[in-house]
């Protein structure tokens, strides 16, 4: 009689198995407690800067707190919101995600120090009226609940893998502790309905253009039945306008701190950006193909080098506009306590941009890879053509919107933009025949209809859920931190 392909488990093997998923939950354990270990030395460092610059006394304990909760609130920004830069590039395969770390560690702190700026509003968004808070004490503690509750709101996001708006949650502290410490008066609800506005805005218009764009490169270059040929024609054209969507992407959100051109300088250079990527990347690209299949995956190679390179400068970006989400209200503070005044705008020392820039790198190198790897590889699968698709999309959606002065959520954009691209790639597996036609009648697109889910919507739920209550949930955090820093202080 044959033996039994298979032989049930003994004793000695469950336990073993046992003793392996152990051994592996016992090692993720301690990765996890090595990063908040590093984490925490982080803020310890924080309060060697606040010692060498200001130093530790009884008057300097409100900027001693301040930092604390600073250098707290950068660690989570490099947690959460730099996913929105790098995980498309790294959901494609384009980069590693210790190249892709690096970059972005690199480049945001870039941004905060180059770009960030040397004077920053200390009420963001101009949620709330400054003079009705009333005294520089009201106001220090006003900021501090804010800068806390945002940080914590943040964390707990990132905790559960939701991708959220660090600007969003700012505001609505702001917004809770100026009610607790002011009125409901002090509230600039015009300013909160466009915040309210954005969340429907900036995903809509970042995933119609993702798929818009995508929908176009399909037509013209993948679903061609001699991809190579469109592609030595079509390519340099998608690398130049990426080029001049960046260009004027940088002026307008990334050294609008430090330099503010009017429209015709913006789109005069972007002009020249385009010109001159054409020229650079048309020999590239034609003597790259000469060593490429006609096939879509060696297509998508020529767009991997633009991608790196647009993750690089939304990282710039990035770090240049929203490191003030962690040291505007820091600044605030520092120039309260040293002024007793408040003020609606203030000079930024330079202990306090590095406190930003360094925090926002290192909690991106020890807690971003998880939010990363949720947002380029969960939600829908990319290659270099769909990551180009919502890079692109993400700079030409903040073009847009600044041109009709629309409030914008670089998250929301890059997360509605990868949602876009997925939508795109379930209609047309749906319908084959759809593009086929923009791409000549051609026999390159697909044939066979295939109804799949390619976008998986657990994460829908979860990521509108998160964006939907930040704002909110923050102001109630905001209010108790008020409270709790309150009778902390002043007993």
């Amino acid at each position: 009689m044959a033996e039994p392909s298979f032989q049930k488990k003994t004793t000695l093997d469950k336990d073993l198995e046992k003793v392996a998923r152990l051994e592996k939950a016992s090692r993720m354990a301690g990765r996890e407690v090595g990063r908040l270990g590093l984490g925490l030395i982080f803020l310890l460092g924080v309060l060697l800067v606040v010692q060498l610059n200001v130093g530790l006394s009884h008057g300097s304990l409100f900027i001693v707190v301040a930092a604390v909760i600073g250098g707290y609130m950068a660690l989570n920004i490099g947690a959460n919101d730099v996913a929105n830069n790098m995980a498309p590039a790294v959901g494609s395969r384009a980069l590693t995600m210790t190249g892709a770390l690096i970059i972005a560690a690199i480049f945001e702190a870039g941004g905060a120090l180059l770009a960030g700026g040397d004077v920053v509003s200390t009420v963001s968004k101009s949620i709330i009226d400054i003079s009705a808070v009333g005294d520089a004490d009201t106001f220090i503690l006003a900021m501090m609940s804010a800068l806390l509750a945002a940080a914590l709101w943040v964390n707990l996001a990132t905790y559960v893998g939701a991708p959220v708006s660090t600007t969003h949650a700012v505001v609505g502290g702001i917004m809770g502790a100026g009610v607790v410490a002011a009125q409901w008066s002090a509230v600039n609800w015009l300013v909160m309905a466009k915040i309210a506005a954005s969340w429907v805005i900036s995903p809509l218009l970042g995933g119609l253009l993702a798929a818009a764009i995508l929908a176009l490169i399909k037509a013209l270059i993948i679903f061609r039945q001699d991809k190579i040929a469109a592609a030595r024609r079509w390519v340099p054209l998608f690398v130049a306008v990426m080029a001049a969507a960046f260009s004027a992407y940088l002026m307008i959100k990334g050294f609008k701190r430090i330099w503010r051109p009017d429209g015709l300088t913006i789109a005069v250079l972007s002009l020249v950006a385009f010109v001159v990527a054409f020229a650079l990347t048309k020999p590239v690209v034609v003597r790259a193909a000469r060593s490429l299949g006609n096939r879509r995956k060696d297509v998508g190679k020529l767009f991997v080098a633009p991608l790196i390179c647009s993750a690089a400068l939304l990282s710039f970006a990035h770090g240049a506009n929203d490191v003030a989400n962690a040291i505007g209200p820091l600044a605030a503070i520092v120039s309260a306590v040293s002024t007793g005044g408040v003020a609606a705008k203030v000079s930024v020392p330079v202990w306090v941009m590095l406190v930003g820039a360094v925090g926002i790198a290192s909690g991106l190198a020890l807690f971003g890879p998880k939010l990363v790897r949720m947002v380029g590889e969960k939600i829908t699968r990319l290659d270099p053509v769909r990551a180009y698709a919502v890079a692109l999309a993400a700079a030409l959606t903040v073009i847009v919107a600044s041109g009709l002065g629309l409030p914008v959520s670089s998250t929301h954009i890059a997360v509605g933009a990868i949602f876009g691209v997925g939508f795109l790639r379930e209609l047309i597996a749906g319908r084959p025949h759809l593009l086929s036609f923009a791409a000549g009648f051609n026999d390159g697109g697909p044939k066979k209809a295939r109804k799949r889910r390619l976008v998986r919507r657990k994460y829908i739920f979860t990521i509108i859920a998160a964006w939907l209550i930040t704002v909110p949930l923050a102001a109630v955090l905001g209010g108790v931190c008020y409270l709790a820093l309150a009778t902390v202080f002043y007993g």
